[in-house]
């Protein structure tokens, strides 16, 4: 029988041996104590497994409030598998078992789930993307290397008409990519109908006119119902991209959506760093963007190079490189487009698409494009500009000096610290 198989990095007061086993049996066939009906022959079917186990080191002090006292907090790295009879290829079930009530255990003092290997079965099992980056540029027409996007910034506080004035002079630009922010969807104040209707319609013009489409990813997360109504908003209007806000629409709400929408599916995710920030709880996102890849996302933010955040730039290469590698072993690999945001500009394009090796990405950049002294369409082609010179290996002051777009952002944007 096929295995899931999952890996933490755990700390604990009772040891990492014991806390493996606490953890295993909590997560399949035991309790606190040991029933009758758990029998060597039900064991054996239906228990987790643990796979394998490090010591990694000890601390004094536990990394969390820790109901269980000790002398010692040992720390280390198991991995540990189930049987996919126990729960199929539910997604819902599968995150119960790999990420539920484990992190609540008085054993643990620290426990991080940093990978999860799936068989085949999930692969199969679920549709994963419907168009990703191939499915993208069809949408737009056809289009070569990364988009070039930004945000409808400000944030909140422009009515539907202001939006749609803001989406006809980034058009005008060159853009390929606009979203709306995660913070607005269907609000009093720019409702979502009005704002399709107004945005649309200066796209639609720009296409008909110059015969590039821009995508622009409407903000539609809200009920079930209320999805799939906003699904047919965006078709009566000729929109080509739903954005959902994952972490609230939650997996069974993207899957829907993804049963039944004819466009792209744009997943932010939004309040990631209640998962992510802590190195002693939590989930990795290399492990959490298999279950939004399987549920039909064909967009994933990343987050960014060298950006506001806190993330190391290190655990945003792994994501970005994880939202493109198959997404189970064996089986369709159900490849996702990875989104770069957040404080980027020229200077993080050439390491951007370093990192990945291919121009499958969305480099979403506000300020970097906004704030070019020359305008928004100076500063979409300076990032333009700056793709192809990596791609061509092209250091970027060789290729200022034959572009005037880049060297004026090479001047108004300084060199970033990555790391």
């Amino acid at each position: 029988m096929s295995r899931v198989t999952a890996t933490y990095e755990i700390e604990s007061p009772v040891g990492v041996a014991r806390a493996a086993e606490v953890l295993a049996g909590e997560q399949s066939t035991g309790t606190f104590v040991r029933l009758a009906a758990e029998t060597d022959a039900l064991r054996e079917r239906s228990a987790a497994r643990i796979e394998a186990m490090e010591i990694t080191g000890v601390s004094d002090r536990p990394a969390l409030p820790c109901r269980l006292e000790g002398e010692r907090f040992e720390r280390g790295t198991v991995t540990i598998s189930w049987p996919v009879g126990t729960f199929g290829t539910s997604l819902q079930t599968l995150m119960a078992t790999v990420a539920g009530n484990l992190f609540e255990l008085a054993e643990l003092s620290a426990c991080r789930l940093t990978g999860l290997t799936l068989p085949e079965d999930f692969a199969r099992a679920h549709p994963g993307p419907q168009f990703g980056a191939a499915g993208t540029r069809a949408k737009m027409g056809g289009h070569e290397g990364p988009l070039i996007g930004t945000i409808v910034k400000p944030s909140v506080g422009l009515s539907p008409e202001e939006t749609g004035a803001l989406a006809a002079s980034l058009a005008e630009a060159g853009i390929d990519f606009i979203k709306d922010d995660e913070l607005q969807s269907d609000g009093p104040d720019c409702p979502l109908a009005e704002r399709v209707a107004a945005v649309m319609a200066v796209l639609n013009r720009h296409a008909d006119r110059t015969g590039k489409r821009i995508v622009y990813a409407f903000n539609i997360s809200g009920e079930v119902d209320e999805m799939r109504r906003r699904l047919d908003l965006l078709s009566a209007h000729g929109a080509t991209c739903a954005m959902v806000c994952l972490n609230a629409v939650g997996l069974s709400g993207l899957r829907d959506l993804r049963n039944h929408s004819p466009h792209l599916i744009h997943g932010h995710r939004a309040g990631w760093g209640l998962f992510s920030r802590s190195p002693h709880i939590g989930v990795g996102f290399p492990v959490m963007q298999k279950f939004w890849r399987l549920a039909g996302a064909d967009h994933l933010h990343v987050n960014g190079l060298a950006s506001k955040f806190t993330e190391p730039d290190a655990s945003v290469a792994a994501s970005a490189r994880a939202v493109q590698a198959p997404v189970a072993e064996g089986g369709p690999a159900h490849p996702a487009m990875p989104v770069f945001s957040s404080g980027q500009t020229i200077r993080q394009v050439g390491p951007t698409r370093a990192l990945l090796g291919n121009d499958d990405l969305i480099f979403c950049a506000g300020g970097g494009i906004l704030s070019h002294p020359g305008g928004a369409g100076a500063g979409v082609r300076a990032l333009r500009q700056a793709a192809e010179a990596a791609r061509d290996g092209v250091a970027l002051e060789d290729a200022a000096a034959r572009h005037p777009e880049l060297a004026a952002a090479m001047k108004a944007f300084p060199p970033v610290a990555f790391g």
